[in-house]
């Protein structure tokens, strides 16, 4: 095993330099540039927000600025060069400043993590502890009135799209008058001033909402995942010479089946660690949570290269982390399973 884990890490660093590498060069070659950003920003500010301007335009424009600006950034060296310093400053952690923020992008990404991972983590573990525990039942009580009503109901669910579901939130039950949900933000203006349940309670009220956008989709397809694979494993043999022996159902599928019907979920936890930055572009923007979802779009729209870079190795890295990982689990859940 412990040779298999030292290739599997070794393996690790010929890819992340691939993926890295693939999306330095998509990116730099994509249109636009922070420079184009920036002297839109220039020029926007020198004519008061106007469409056209005199002097502020031909200042932003002059290509003695342009080429100054492309020194401080970086770019006037060639494409690879670029990626080599990148690379040999990702060895030592370094993300680089932000070009729009004008900050350290690892302080950028540090303040949103803990928005970040109470999403994240939250919503993995309910969602994979009701998924199995429903899926389990609807694979007992299969073909009954139970399993017809809730199969309908999650992939009613399913069919939701977030940006819906959030507006209709935010409209029918946020916006009513007298709500104990509030519309937006992830905590209240006088958080600072509540005692500790205060802060609690403050904190899930604005996590609720969002949750259920979060989560809703990954319901159905975990439940069912689960419950056909529990109908698969009770199909096989070993399930009906159990029954034989006359063991009661609860027994059968607890103690023979449930474990080997684990593991078509296991394999669908290959993201797990990447709960670390989780995040969605629509929840965020329609609840106005500044974490990591929101980080992401800024970074995307203003050709932010050093963050977006920063974003995709460290889910890169996790990724490639979290699939070694579900390896390891594969073992617990079926000891059938070795790495010699």
């Amino acid at each position: 095993m412990f040779s298999y884990l030292i290739r599997r890490l070794l393996l690790m660093i010929p890819t992340l330099i691939g993926i890295t590498l693939v999306c330095f060069v998509i990116i730099n070659m994509a249109p636009g540039s922070p420079i184009d950003e920036k002297l839109r920003a220039m020029r926007f500010s020198a004519t008061g927000g106007g469409e056209s301007g005199g002097g502020g335009n031909d200042q932003a424009a002059n290509p003695e600025v342009i080429k100054l600006m492309k020194e401080y950034y970086g770019f006037d060296k060639p494409l690879i060069t670029r990626y080599f310093i990148w690379l040999k400053n990702i060895a030592t952690l370094d993300f680089g400043n932000s070009y729009t923020y004008e900050e350290p992008v690892s302080n950028l990404i540090i303040s949103r993590v803990p928005i970040s991972l109470q999403f994240g983590l939250t919503s993995l573990v309910l969602t994979y502890i009701v998924s199995v525990f429903l899926g389990l039942i609807k694979a007992i009580r299969n073909g009954t009135q139970f399993d017809v009503i809730t199969s309908s109901i999650l992939f009613v669910l399913y069919s939701i799209p977030p940006l819906i579901l959030g507006i209709f939130l935010i409209v029918y039950v946020a916006g009513q008058e007298g709500s104990w949900f509030p519309l937006q933000g992830f905590v209240s203006d006088d958080y600072e001033s509540l005692d500790f349940w205060g802060q609690v309670e403050d904190r899930i009220r604005h996590l609720i909402l969002p949750l259920l956008c979060y989560m809703v989709g990954s319901f159905t397809f975990l439940t069912m995942l689960m419950k056909n694979s529990m109908l698969e494993v009770v199909s096989q043999d070993y399930i009906r010479t159990a029954r034989a022996k006359g063991l009661d159902e609860r027994t059968t599928y607890m103690k023979h089946a449930f474990r080997n019907a684990l593991i078509p979920i296991v394999t669908s936890m290959t993201g797990i660690l990447t709960v670390f930055f989780a995040g969605s572009i629509i929840i965020e923007e329609i609840f106005q949570i500044d974490g990591m979802g929101l980080l992401s779009y800024e970074a995307l729209v203003s050709r932010d290269y050093p963050v977006i870079m920063a974003m995709i190795f460290i889910q890169s890295l996790l990724y490639l982390f979290g699939r070694l990982f579900v390896d390891f689990l594969y073992v617990f859940v079926d000891p059938r399973i070795t790495f010699s």
